[in-house]
């Protein structure tokens, strides 16, 4: 299933180099931990018109603000724009996406247990959020538009997951409303970012470095994707590189059980089963059985095309390189590519290079 790099070294990079060069680009929820390093990986690597980071927290923004200037030339910097917002604000979206060229949605509410407690915050975030994205794009001549996705809209247990379906629902369908304006909608599907706030590495070390005796490990059986930050980054940057319109594209990425991250990162100390959580799978799933008769296994990720198409789209399946899937394919973190001690141990250590 993997190429011949190892799964925790694989690089999304696109093949253009000049990709985003004199393009305006947004991106939504800009200043969280994924927009943060995608506008330093923009301005290490392109030469962008203007690149402007919409978020609704005014400290954030002046705190990566403050960043950005220390950490680049001005030449660079004098392309950033600050732009205070909400997904929910649709006449907002309008005045900021004048002129852009591509949006990143990557805004949402993203705590399970939250959105269990808080369900109207989360659907109004993350469903009639997007709903907004898509016709601010649309009203705004957008030409390409990529969301980011999780592996939870997969055959949704939990209302984050549910929300993110609706989601991503709303962005492939939205192509077959853009007629002759031709925007294009793209989603991204991955999974677990090792190293991110709320991932199980950072809270294992946490523990460790409070003098833990013991790792809780929720089922012994518990399996996850990983995907580094950097991997996450270069693929939305592939998948804007390639995308057609209308299909989701998931990464091939490596898996591993919970419990041999906590042996990995503390050999010497036992664990301990806490149980499942409620909104928990056992096992995370990016494509499910039913979804894999629309399925393209493209090399190193998959896309599951549109099902219905009333646009101008050409299939994967016309490249010599894309084949489909078997029917019944599913991908889940049960049967991926499983990374040994010495593999997660590589991932973790490329999450805080």
């Amino acid at each position: 299933m993997f190429d011949a790099e190892t799964p925790s070294s694989r690089d999304f990079a696109p093949h253009n180099r000049r990709l985003l060069d004199a393009k305006s680009i947004l991106v939504t929820g800009g200043t969280g931990s994924f927009g943060k390093r995608f506008v330093e990986r923009v301005l290490e690597r392109y030469n962008p018109k203007k690149l402007i980071i919409l978020s609704r927290d005014e400290l954030k923004q002046f705190e990566m603000r403050q960043e950005l200037l220390e950490q680049f030339p001005k030449d660079k910097t004098d392309r950033l724009r600050f732009f205070l917002g909400d997904v929910r604000d649709r006449d907002r979206l309008d005045l900021a996406f004048r002129g852009v060229d591509i949006v990143i949605h990557a805004a949402a509410l993203k705590q399970v247990p939250a959105a269990e407690y808080n369900p109207s915050e989360c659907i109004h975030t993350n469903i009639l959020g997007a709903e907004n994205v898509v016709r601010a794009c649309l009203n705004n001549r957008v030409k390409k538009v990529v969301a980011l996705s999780t592996d939870k809209a997969c055959s949704p247990i939990n209302l984050y997951g549910a929300t993110k379906l609706a989601s991503d629902k709303t962005f492939v369908a939205a192509n077959n409303l853009s007629g002759d304006i031709g925007t294009r909608f793209s989603v991204v599907r991955y999974g677990n970012v090792a190293g991110s706030r709320g991932s199980v590495g950072p809270f294992f070390k946490r523990l460790l470095e409070k003098g833990a005796t013991e790792l809780p490990i929720t089922d012994e059986r518990m399996t996850r994707f990983w995907i580094t930050l950097d991997q996450g980054v270069s693929f939305v940057l592939s998948c804007i590189e390639m995308m057609r319109g209308g299909e989701i594209f998931v990464p091939k990425i490596p898996a591993s059980k919970v419990i041999d991250l906590a042996r990995a990162m503390a050999p010497e100390l036992p664990t301990r089963i806490v149980g499942i959580r409620p909104g928990e799978k056992l096992h995370e799933a990016m494509i499910s059985a039913d979804d894999a008769r629309l399925t393209v296994d493209l090399g190193d990720r998959f896309a599951i095309e549109p099902d219905f198409v009333e646009y101008p789209r050409t299939s994967f399946l016309v490249d010599a390189k894309a084949r489909k899937v078997p029917e019944g394919f599913a991908y889940t973190s049960d049967v991926a590519e499983q990374l040994d001690d010495k593999g997660m141990l590589e991932l973790l250590d490329a999450c805080h290079a």
